[in-house]
């Protein structure tokens, strides 16, 4: 009996797949870019003589009271254009229910089984320290989430050449872990639940998921029903960016009759730039900026929560992903692809250390009475950051050679035709085509032969 044929983990993609995802990293590499600008100018901005002024503008409150809206330009950043990011988060995940990675159960269970433990693992470190040390064991979540667009920023620095695979990797990770991290916000951040403004805010969810799923279409239709699913959700007191994820999850992936493209990949074309490009680093702009002086930096490593979360990020989240990876590929026994090897799966799970955005985020949730631990906490998540980026960096680095060398054989296209010859190689149509030549170059000669035998020559054969 033939042995069966192992499933091969971080395998080479489709090239429908392939051009995806290249797109969709394209697009959240320009994004981590303005991120870390803006993260840059936030710490600026927070450590000189405009400190003040950044302080009365972040802090400067405007919106109907009426209508629970009278929020600081801080938490509309949070709750309102954070919103939009976790659209696009809900978009990404239905697709990939749909037609990525997630769809095939067996295909998914490694890339949700190292999430799961890229999630567990730092906050069981997290409440290993605090607990030990008498800290605040409520900012369990905080290092548990991976900013895409900021390691992707990374890698648009030290790892132009990393193969497609690891890269489609990193992005299933992170579309898993924003789905856990938005459970963890809703269940665990949300307090004094208003059932009227939520069951309003259901009901708007389900009008807008018939009026998509009957064709309607209009952008007018859509953006205020969307502005009131949002208010009512945070008049609620469930986090407002659970209705974001809730509309982007409910677009249709798939195409229909007539259709170029499916209305998800439409409006998440549309989308995505806004959420890149402006949501995310305004956020960033105001929620960066913490006080940075030999202190506080001292304090992150002498004081429990932010420790916890420091180690949480850079030991809890490579521990975690590598070893659910690694464990996941046992039992189910899939194989390595050939080309790649484990110490490649590793400095990945480490550029998964980079949590930012949300990271950012659930520390405001934990800790809204004590301003001074929040700051802490932030400082925290960036220097863990950092240092899951340098480290994630160095490994990359030494792979280098082998990376582009990978990449380069992704990439040939010998006879021009736009497709790549490795995908051709792997068309069962190019090989049909292959195996009939070869059967007329086999005739011919096997003609010739006979015609040689008969006494013949070449010139015997019919023109």
């Amino acid at each position: 009996m033939a042995a069966p044929i192992r499933r091969r983990f971080l395998a080479r993609l489709s090239l429908p797949e392939r051009t995806f995802v290249a797109d969709a990293l394209r697009a959240e590499t320009v994004g981590g870019v303005l991120l870390l600008l803006a993260a840059i100018a936030a710490l600026i901005l927070a450590n000189t003589p405009l400190s003040d002024a950044y302080t009365d503008l972040r802090d400067f409150s405007f919106g109907p009271e009426s209508l629970h809206l009278n929020l600081t330009v801080a938490e509309w950043a949070k709750d309102g254009l954070l919103t939009i990011f976790f659209f696009v988060a809900g978009i990404e995940l239905k697709r990939e229910l749909v037609a990525g990675e997630l769809r095939d159960p067996k295909a998914a269970v490694l890339p949700v089984v190292a999430a799961i433990c890229g999630m567990a693992t730092p906050a069981l470190v997290y409440l290993g320290i605090t607990a030990g040390s008498g800290g605040d064991v409520g900012g369990w979540a905080v290092p548990t989430a991976t900013d895409i667009a900021f390691a992707l920023a990374v890698l648009a620095v030290i790892g132009t050449s990393l193969p497609s695979a690891l890269r489609a990797f990193l992005l299933t990770l992170a579309v898993v872990d924003d789905l856990f991290a938005i459970l963890i916000i809703a269940v665990f951040f949300t307090t004094d639940i208003s059932l009227p403004a939520l069951a309003l805010s259901v009901a708007g969810l389900a009008v807008f998921w018939v009026l998509h799923h009957r064709g309607v279409r209009g952008w007018y239709v859509y953006l205020p029903l969307a502005v009131v699913i949002w208010g009512l959700m945070h008049a609620s007191g469930v986090h407002a960016t659970v209705a974001g994820v809730a509309m982007g999850l409910m677009l249709r992936c798939t195409v229909r009759d007539g259709e170029e493209h499916s209305p998800a990949e439409h409006i998440e074309h549309r989308v995505r730039p806004l959420s890149a490009g402006l949501a995310v680093p305004l956020f960033a702009l105001f929620a960066a900026g913490v006080s940075v002086s030999g202190k506080s930096l001292g304090d992150v490593f002498t004081t429990p929560e932010p420790l916890g979360v420091v180690l949480g990020l850079l030991i809890g989240k490579t521990v975690g992903v590598f070893g659910g990876s690694w464990l996941a590929a046992r039992f189910t026994k899939a194989a390595l692809n050939e080309d790649l090897a484990w110490a490649d799966v590793f400095a990945v799970a480490m550029l998964s250390g980079i949590g930012f955005t949300v990271s950012l985020l659930i520390g405001e949730l934990a800790f809204p009475d004590d301003p001074v631990l929040a700051a802490e906490v932030k400082a925290a998540v960036l220097i863990g950051s950092l240092m899951a980026a340098v480290s994630a960096a160095v490994l990359l680095r030494g792979r280098e050679v082998r990376y582009r060398k990978l990449c380069e054989d992704e990439e040939r296209d010998e006879d021009g035709d736009g497709i790549p010859d490795v995908y051709e190689l792997d068309d069962p149509e190019y090989h049909l085509r292959m195996a009939a030549i070869l059967e007329a170059k086999a005739a011919e000669h096997r003609r010739l032969a006979e015609v040689a035998a008969a006494g013949g020559t070449k010139d015997d054969s019919p023109a």
